[in-house]
């Protein structure tokens, strides 16, 4: 059974950042900055972790009003359909509610609109197109 843990630690936070960059970022030759942002240290990152390893992740950023947004999950591909993201989901959703979030809005691209829908998020729109190859989908759900 796979435990999301949660972090402020600079040391797991780049570890993380490692995962996303992997999975995220350097299939496209981006440059690793961009697998982070400014609100690194204000946001919550959750994480799976097996023999020392991060497997997978995700993170919540609180953007005020009540509204949150999820942001870079990733999982490695040795352990992508298991259940891992759903699991880093469900956490960052508790949360959310634990800090007065009652919506989260997320940024999906493409090939991960059913695994949001599956989790019961809904299209709002077609966004933006990433680095001009990757479409996204603004997403929402109303946390209960």
């Amino acid at each position: 059974m796979y435990q999301v843990k949660i972090t402020s630690n600079p040391i797991e936070i780049n570890r993380i950042i490692d995962l996303r960059y992997d999975i995220l970022r350097k299939p496209w030759n981006k440059p690793k900055e961009t697998a982070t942002d400014e609100l690194e240290n204000t946001s919550i990152n959750g994480y799976i972790e097996k023999n020392g390893e991060i497997i997978a992740c995700g993170r919540l950023q609180n953007n005020g009003s009540g509204v949150g947004q999820i942001r870079f999950m990733a999982v490695h591909p040795n352990y992508q359909g298991k259940g891992l993201g759903k699991l880093i989901l469900a956490k960052l959703e508790d949360e959310a509610m634990n800090n007065k979030i009652d919506i989260i809005e997320l940024q999906a691209r493409d090939n991960a609109l059913e695994f949001y829908k599956s989790c019961g998020y809904t299209v709002k729109e077609k966004s933006f197109i990433l680095w001009d190859i990757i479409q996204h989908y603004l997403m929402i759900k109303e946390l209960k």
